[in-house]
């Protein structure tokens, strides 16, 4: 789950329901070790072209089955059909610069095991998760845009201390023992905790002051040793 805070199907019906002709339709998703099998019914095929695109643009996504998805034809005007087509033709395209940008920031060596998420917006893209540092996020920003995003909102995607070994740790269902840090001049608890978790809320500086016994979060000093728990 970590560092996108939902689960991998939670991530999956969320990249469904970002277009409007697959909002609507009730669909099953099951997960398991990244394969990802889908249930339920689409009215015609050119549904099943989109959710197959959709599907597999999200970050952890290994396979996709669909033999699950039956085709239910409603009794619709042509005209109404041939418009309802059109529209899906054009999402299913759009659809595919999201696998395209993630694609290409998975064959990056710098970048290929940090876990980012790429979501269309439009014609551009959304990124979240997690990179061991500020080079790597302008990396994949400008991968992004490399790649045909016409903009990037990269306002998930967080700067986060060991962003791969801990992605690789929870992949691998492999405890993470709490790291030590030493306080040192200017800092703060809030700027550790972004430091560590790519998060400086109320929430995350708390989690570490309650670790260390720190009964007021604005009270801490130059070389004292702090746990932070994972």
């Amino acid at each position: 789950m970590w560092p996108f805070g939902k689960s991998l199907s939670a991530r999956v019906q969320d990249a469904i329901n970002q277009w409007p002709p697959l909002q609507e339709l009730g669909l099953n998703i099951q997960e398991q070790g990244g394969n990802v099998r889908i249930t339920g019914a689409v009215p015609r095929q050119a549904h099943l072209s989109l959710l197959q695109a959709t599907v597999e643009g999200v970050k952890g996504v290994k396979s996709v089955d669909l033999s699950g998805v039956i085709v239910a034809q409603q009794e619709v005007s042509e005209a109404a059909i041939a418009a309802e087509e059109e529209a899906i033709r054009k999402a299913t395209e759009a659809s595919k610069l999201a696998k395209k940008v993630l694609a290409t920031l998975e064959a990056n060596s710098e970048l290929k095991d940090d876990p980012i998420a790429v979501l269309q917006k439009g014609t551009g893209v959304v990124l979240q998760g997690a990179v061991d540092s500020q080079h790597e996020f302008n990396l994949a920003v400008q991968l992004a845009k490399q790649a045909g995003a016409t903009e990037v909102d990269a306002s998930g995607l967080k700067v986060v201390e060991g962003a791969k070994a801990r992605f690789a740790a929870e992949q691998g269902g492999v405890n993470i023992p709490d790291e030590w840090y030493t306080v040192q001049p200017g800092d703060t608890l809030s700027g550790i905790a972004l430091k560590f978790y790519g998060d400086a809320s109320r929430e995350s500086y708390m989690k570490i002051a309650k670790a260390n016994n720190i009964a007021n979060p604005d009270l801490i000093r130059v070389g004292q040793k702090l746990q932070i728990p994972r």
